[in-house]
Parts: C-alpha cells; structure tokens; sequence
C-alpha cells in the first residue's frame, strides 16, 4: 500500500532540496542539489531560473516513479527578496537578480525623496533601507532601469509563488512574501503602500491567494493540490504558532539569528528600524515583529581565527562544554542582564580582540559566545520589551551550542528557554500550512523536540 505524502521544494541560497512528509511528519525521503550560479547583464551572480525549474520537474517525475508513495499536495518554501518577472504565459522575461546587488545612490534619492524620505517610508512599510534587499526596490528599478523590460511585464512573482506557478499554471501573490522587508506593503493601512499605486506596479501584481489555501497543478497532471509556495522565514514560525499557544519568541539561528514575537504587534518605531528590527507577515496576515543579528556568520569566521591562531580545528568547538569559570572572569557583576543593561549595543565586539589576549582557545572561544549572547540579548530585547512571553525557544545552528544555551537561560533568567528540534523547519512549516486539504490525521503533538536550560547560576 503506497504512504500518502505531500512534496516540498524547500529552496535556498546554496542547497535546493525536496522533501516528502507522511502524514505523521516524519520524512520518508530527501534529496537535495546545488546549481552553479548564472550572471546577469551586469556580470553579477545570480540564480539560475531554468535549472531549477528543471530540477523541480525532474524530481517530480522521480518521486512519481517510485510506488511507495502517493503523493497528495505540492507546496514551496523559498528564501525571499528575489522577484521573477514573468510574461502572459508564466515565462521569465530577465534573470533572477540577486538580493545583494548594489543599489544606484541616486535611484535610492529619487524613491525616498518622492514619498516622503527613508524614515516614512520605512515605518509604514514596517522595512529598513536595505537597497536590493527591498524587493519593491528592484522593481521600481526595473521601471526607471530597463522600461522596455517593465513594459513587457505581465506579472513580478516572488521566487516561492514562480515555483508554484511552474506546477499551477496560475500567477498569484502570497502574503509572506509581500510583508516581508519588501517597501510594498503599508502596515497601518493593510494595504499596498501608496507608491504602488502610484508607479504603476499595482497592475504588474497579480491576485493574493491564501497561504493557508490550495489550487490543481497543470503539471505533471491535474490531480495535485498544490500550495501558493511562502517566505521561508514566516514557513519556519507555522509549526510553533500551530503547536504553541502561549506567547512566545522563536529565534531561528544561522547565517542570521532571527528573533520572531507573533505575540508582538506594536507598530515599529523609527529607532527599532535603525536597529533592523523588521515586521513579516504570517500566512494568516498577522503581522510577526522581529530583531536580527549576523552572529552565525561572525560566529563562523571567528571559530576559523581562533582555530588557525592555537592551531586547532574548528570541529572542536561544536561540542565545547561551558566553564563557569572562565565566564565569571568577564562578568563584573553577578547577574548577566544586569551588565549587559549597563553597555551600549557595539561595546563588546570579538572582532575587536587580539587573541594573544587569550591565554588559550578555550578562553577566547568562551569571550566569542559571551559577545554573540551580548548581541543576541539586545537584538531579542526589541521584540520582548511589553509583551507577556515566557518562553524562548532557539532552533537552528546555536540551539546545538552549549555555551550560547546557557548564557542565553542565564540572561533570561525569567523566561523558559528550549532548545528546539525540528526536522527541516521551513519544509514542514509549508506542509503544515495546508495540513487541512491533504493530511486525514490530526496535527501531531511531536513535531517539535524541546530541550529545556537552566541558568547555571542562581539569581
């Protein structure tokens, strides 16, 4: 008897991969591949649309090969900030241009002068300036940029919703995707921003279908229910906000350690903004406040200058016990908080340290997390001030780092923090999101394993 199933493309930066869930989410099969990237006309990086519209065919035509498994919905998730502009039949018309590509000055001048400059404009679209970053920001490029191109236009897709489109036939907007640090929507009015409307760009967007919904594919037959595709930072927060209904933060570390309060719903301020606090929004268009902080990059490149310094290897440090000791002799006073309460944002910077400070890779190791949580603390803090939450819960790279664990129950001494363990976060939070149209079973009450820290000293 063949296991029913759902399919789904969870697609970032570096690894495209393909999961099937069974209706117990547990993964029954995985297979993951990595495509050279193409250029642009600009000669910068990009990514390369037609290999993965590809891949996603051929992976489909496999997994329907083999008989184990019946395949009941498709869904996507995909890192965002990336739009694809398509023709009346769904085809892209230019390369997918990458989210850090540098953004003209002038154009920038032009965009904020013409709504009301950066501080405006970026409260009520709940969006720091972030040039590339702000997906509308490429868009409105495009139409001063490339107007031979903008005319042509039928529709800009966000990456998750082309991919469903590939398999749909049908060209929509999602909700994720839209409110997530992208300058087109307007928090306070729920609505598009009011330059949208003005540039024109409102027609070149098509229709907003419900994350929470589904549509018949066109490929490889008629037979799949298949999902819009969503942001992959608001995919990752489903299962939680399904699984737990106290308030809660969830901070998702790696590249970027994301703090994301769905319990926080005060509107942003101008200093929250300068320090990249954002707002996304869920599948079900509430809005998420979230704070984030570069630290698994910094935390990488510094384990690579300590191990090169004592001459060690960077594995080492996945499995380094915390040492009491060695924290105490950063810690002037005996409550974490309390000092960290007493320091500006950039006052403890790793970066900063020469290692022959360090009387041996053990101590420097311990410093570099001590800072991390230093950051972490502040970060978190923006979107924990006025709120009710009483519990953390860390997935991700740091939720596996004993140290960063627990330095962060230590300087929380008042909240319950939890390792969380999930199998492919963004993935099941896609096929949770339309559990309702192709799973007969409850949700279940495992889906997430939680591992609870203690403040290793007494408050």
């Amino acid at each position: 008897m063949k296991t029913p199933v759902i399919a789904i493309f969870d697609i970032g930066k570096t690894n495209k991969k393909l999961f099937l869930f069974d209706e117990d989410y547990k993964i029954v099969f995985e297979r993951t591949a990595r495509f050279i990237e193409t250029k642009d006309e600009d000669g910068d990086t990009c990514e390369n649309l037609e290999s993965l519209r590809l891949s996603v065919f051929d992976s489909l035509h496999e997994v329907l090969r083999n008989k184990q498994y019946d395949i009941k919905a498709i869904n996507f998730s995909t890192y965002g900030a990336s739009l694809v502009y398509v023709d009346e039949n769904g085809k892209p018309l230019a390369p997918l241009y990458n989210y850090l590509k540098e953004y003209p000055e002038a154009l920038k001048k032009q965009f904020y002068d013409s709504y009301g400059g950066e501080e405006k404009v970026a409260v009520s679209t709940a969006s720091p300036v972030l040039g590339s970053l702000n997906s509308g920001m490429q868009f409105y490029r495009v139409k001063y940029e490339k107007p031979e191109l903008f005319d042509k236009i039928k529709y800009a897709l966000h990456l998750p919703q082309y991919m469903s489109s590939i398999i749909t036939g049908e060209m929509h907007s999602d909700i994720t995707s839209i409110g997530c640090h992208t300058n087109f929507w307007d928090f306070e009015k729920q609505d598009y921003h009011e330059w949208v409307y003005a540039e024109g760009l409102i027609d070149k967007l098509p229709p907003i279908f419900p994350g929470d919904d589904v549509m018949h594919s066109t490929f490889p037959s008629e037979n799949y229910l298949t999902g819009v595709g969503l942001h992959d930072s608001s995919a990752a927060l489903i299962p939680y906000i399904e699984s737990f209904k106290e308030p809660f933060i969830l901070l998702s570390t790696g590249t970027w350690c994301i703090s994301l309060n769905p319990f926080n719903n005060q509107p942003l301020t101008k200093a929250e903004l300068d320090k990249d606090c954002l707002c996304y929004l869920s599948y079900q268009a509430k809005p998420i406040k979230a704070s984030r902080v570069f630290s698994g990059f910094e935390h990488e490149q510094e384990v690579k200058r300590i191990a090169e310094y004592f001459d060690t290897n960077v594995s080492k440090y996945k499995s380094t016990k915390l040492l009491l000791s060695i924290i105490k002799q950063y810690l002037p006073k005996d409550k974490l908080a309390d000092y960290f309460d007493t320091l500006n944002d950039g006052d403890l910077k790793f970066t900063d340290k020469q290692l022959s400070d360090f009387a041996d890779d053990e101590k420097a190791y311990h410093y570099l997390i001590f800072t991390l949580v230093f950051k972490q603390y502040k970060s978190t803090q923006l979107v924990l001030k006025n709120t009710s939450v009483k519990r953390i819960f860390v997935d991700g790279g740091f939720s596996k780092n004993q140290i960063f664990m627990n330095l962060l129950a230590m300087v929380f001494p008042d909240i319950e923090v939890y390792a969380a363990s999930m199998a492919q976060a963004t993935a099941m939070g896609a096929a949770v999101a339309i559990h309702k149209h192709w799973n007969t079973k409850p949700l279940p009450t495992d889906m997430i394993g939680l591992k609870l820290f203690v403040s290793p000293v007494k408050n």
